[in-house]
């Protein structure tokens, strides 16, 4: 028996620590299509795998939630360049920057409706699991410090740059209110969004957990 209970621990280990980074690593930009396709059923098998493990619940109350909770201000990761300023460098196309890290030319791709934007002004970092979202998931109950490195992790999908009409469409809702308009993206948007979710252990409802199962249905090999 004690082996036997030693050995189901050591299987649910393995599978909590199952390499996140390949749910949200993309393919090469040469990939052939269908080592593509490989690659995202690959990464949406891993996806419903780390969403069995997420608590379902009801969302928390919003009281108490405000922006400022989060992130009263991008963090600076990189000398004078703030985590916005790193994405849009990272998710842009010959972005050029000032003395001050800020982005003054550049072309950017909004995967949630397809857009190419050639103006900084045209686009927004996105939180792929919004701030009021995460706090009625369980950010409510953690620390000033886990929320701020939360609202600036560049390490989890949780920041990608996208069109600002698409961010505003967004707002606050979760996948069962609002997907992004390019079905080809639902498969990416839903691996991220189960991603960070499983790292900061937030839960999901039910509702939440079916939109995301649909979603992962494009995932395809």
């Amino acid at each position: 028996m004690i082996f036997l209970r030693r050995a189901v621990q050591v299987a649910v280990l393995t599978l909590v620590a199952l390499p996140i980074a390949a749910v949200v690593a993309a393919p090469p930009a040469g990939a052939t299509p269908h080592k593509r396709s490989q690659a995202e059923a690959g990464a949406g098998a891993l996806a419903r795998r780390m969403l069995v493990q997420l608590k379902v619940a009801r969302p928390l109350s919003l009281r108490g939630y405000s922006h400022r909770r989060f992130q009263p201000r991008w963090a600076h990761h990189k000398g004078a360049c703030d985590a916005r300023e790193v994405v849009l460098a990272r998710d842009g196309r010959r972005v050029r920057r000032n003395a001050a890290c800020h982005p003054v030319k550049g072309r950017w791709y909004s995967p949630y409706d397809g857009r190419w934007l050639k103006s900084e002004k045209q686009v927004d970092v996105d939180h792929v699991v919004p701030l009021a979202y995460a706090w009625r998931s369980g950010a409510r109950k953690w620390s000033q410090a886990r929320r701020r490195a939360f609202a600036n992790d560049l390490t989890r999908p949780e920041l990608i740059t996208v069109s600002h009409s698409a961010n505003i469409a967004k707002g606050g809702q979760g996948p069962q209110s609002w997907r992004p308009p390019r079905r080809a993206y639902w498969c990416r948007y839903a691996t991220s969004w189960i991603t960070v979710k499983h790292h900061y252990r937030l839960s999901v409802t039910r509702r939440e957990r079916v939109a995301l199962l649909n979603m992962l249905r494009t995932c395809r090999g």
